[in-house]
Parts: C-alpha cells; structure tokens; sequence
C-alpha cells in the first residue's frame, strides 16, 4: 500500500497514524489494563519481539524506497511496543520520545523521496538512487542523515529513542526484548547503511532520473525535520525533562 500511495498520504500514514495509535496504546495498556498485566505482558513481549525481527529481516531484500521504509517502520513500532512492554515512568518517557523522534525523521525522509524523479513520477527503484550524493550531493546527505537517525547512530534523535528504549527495557527486567532490539538495531543498520554506500559510492545511472526542485514548503519541512533530529541527538535534555513532567497525564 505504501508503495502505490502518493508520497504526501505514505508520509501521513507513517508517521501521523504511528503517532495516534501507540498513543491509544500507552493510554489502553498504562490506564485500563494497568492492573492485568500479567494476562498481557507475555503476548505483548512475543509481539515486540517478532514485530522487530520481521520488520528489519523483509526491509533487507525490498528494493523500493518506499517499500524498505514500510518494513522499516514495522521494525519500529516493535521498539515502541518494547517501551510500553516495560511498564514504568521511564518506559513512557521513553515511549514518547520515539514517537516525536520518529514522526519528525519520517516527515523528512518521505519529504525528499517526493522529489526523486523521472518523466513517469516518482522514483522507487533503489538501483536508480545510484550516484544521487553526485548529482545533488545536500539532498543525498540529508537523506543518509535521517536513515542514521532511523538506525540509532550516535548524534542523531533515533540513537536517544533507541537508549531509552533499550534502558526502560533493561531496568524492567525484559532481557529477552533487549536482545531482540539490539539485534534488529543490527540488522536495519545493514540496510540503512546500503542505500548509503548506493548514494554516495556507485555511479549516477543516466536514466532520467532527477531531482526536482523543491517548493518552498517542501524545503520547510525538510529543513525544520533536520534541525530537530539533529538537536535531540546532541541536546535531548528539554525536551525529555518536558515529557517526565508531562506524561504522567497519560495515566
């Protein structure tokens, strides 16, 4: 579905749904089951952990942007299951912190896939992102910038979601997420890192393929998700101290 969306409606469904629904979830999960979780914790924990592992295994062998951030995104909500799977004040915290760094990564990263085109529309062949760092070398780094972000390199908003994540889930006890998330971390790190290397090491494919010039909005949008990713990469204290003042009104 992803794929055959237009790019405005898959970045919407991306990030704005994700965002919507594991609010309902943390609201469900930490309110009306608050005192069964017992009955639920086991399936949740299988959930987390088999969301993550699919999610990163599909996203290696897709061979359309859109269709790896799909998969990507599955792997992703894996990781915001395992901070609702911790059941404490910092596995909220850190619950909403993925979600506002993920939504943001997101925005901008389907903001740029909109403007890789040809004469058809948009462009979803990997193959021919070949080179792109050659051809509009701001547009490719602030791509490879958000990918990082979606893997957990240090430096950017994904690597604190990720910590978080990973702490709330070690203080809890749930060992087994822990690895599973790692682990998945891994692997989304490979195909992450390969549409890197393909940007930035092979040669630009001469088939038509180009890049639109961006509409103000557009270079709005993807700038202001830039600056953002980057900021809660190095300086994350605001807004975390924020949200452990705030999220107790989830409950």
């Amino acid at each position: 579905m992803y794929q055959g969306s237009p790019t405005a409606i898959t970045g919407f469904m991306a990030a704005a749904t994700k965002v919507a629904a594991f609010g309902a979830i943390l609201r469900i999960f930490y309110v009306a089951f608050a005192n069964a979780e017992w009955q639920w914790m086991p399936a949740l924990v299988i959930i987390s952990i088999i969301t993550m592992a699919f999610g990163s295994i599909v996203a290696i062998t897709q061979r359309d942007v859109k269709r790896m951030l799909a998969y990507s995104s599955i792997a992703h909500a894996g990781f915001l299951l395992a901070g609702v799977i911790a059941l404490s004040k910092s596995g909220l915290d850190a619950s909403i912190f993925y979600l506002f760094a993920y939504g943001v990564a997101t925005v901008g990263t389907f903001g740029i896939v909109s403007l890789i085109r040809d004469s058809s529309g948009e462009v979803g062949d990997l193959n021919r992102w070949s080179g792109l760092g050659k051809r509009s070398p701001l547009l490719a780094s602030t791509f490879a910038f958000f990918l990082l972000a979606f893997a957990g390199i240090p430096l950017t908003s994904g690597f604190i979601g990720k910590f978080s994540i990973f702490s709330a889930a070690y203080e809890s006890g749930n060992t087994s997420i822990l690895i599973a998330g790692v682990l998945s971390s891994a692997v989304a790190a490979f195909f992450y890192i390969r549409v890197i290397v393909l940007m930035f090491f092979k040669d630009p494919v001469e088939d038509g393929t180009s890049v639109l010039i961006p509409s103000a909005l557009t270079t709005i949008t993807i700038t202001i998700s830039a600056v953002i990713t980057l900021i809660l990469g190095v300086f994350p204290a605001p807004l975390i101290d924020f949200i452990a003042s705030t999220a107790f009104f989830t409950r």
